[in-house]
């Protein structure tokens, strides 16, 4: 098992607190001879009538010596777990979970990165691990 994210507390304790039920602590899925872990899964009723909306969440921090290093190895996962989601489980939706000053000080003002997110339609929920609240979901 991987070691978990420094935040990974925070974002559950956050997804929590905006309503959402964790189903899986990791969430573990195998397709196509791959078998990978998610941080989360997590599930939230939407209305009586349209049922349950599902998530997959991966938590990063970037903490690592070079964010854009960072950054790669997390677009790489997204990609990755995108296309076993498709695979297997093609209802829920994938999110890279980072912390509001990740967010505001390398992803928003980094072009490349703001250009590949944008490129790969990444969804992110921005976090703030200190109140352990959502401080917005970008989709």
């Amino acid at each position: 098992m991987s070691a978990r994210d420094i935040f990974h507390e925070a974002a559950k304790h956050a997804l929590e607190k905006d309503g959402w039920e964790i189903t899986d602590d990791p969430l573990r899925l195998r397709w196509g001879g791959a078998t990978v872990q998610i941080d989360l899964g997590a599930t939230r009723l939407i209305g009586a009538k349209r049922g349950e909306e599902t998530i997959a969440v991966e938590i990063k921090s970037f903490q690592g010596a070079s964010a854009l290093s960072e950054f790669h190895t997390a677009l790489g996962q997204y990609l990755n777990y995108l296309t076993i989601l498709e695979g297997v489980e093609p209802d829920r939706h994938l999110f890279l979970a980072v912390t509001a000053d990740v967010y505001a000080e390398f992803l928003s003002q980094q072009r490349l990165t703001q250009k590949q997110i944008e490129r790969y339609e990444i969804k992110i929920i921005v976090f703030d691990p200190l109140e352990e609240v959502i401080v917005q979901w970008l989709t």
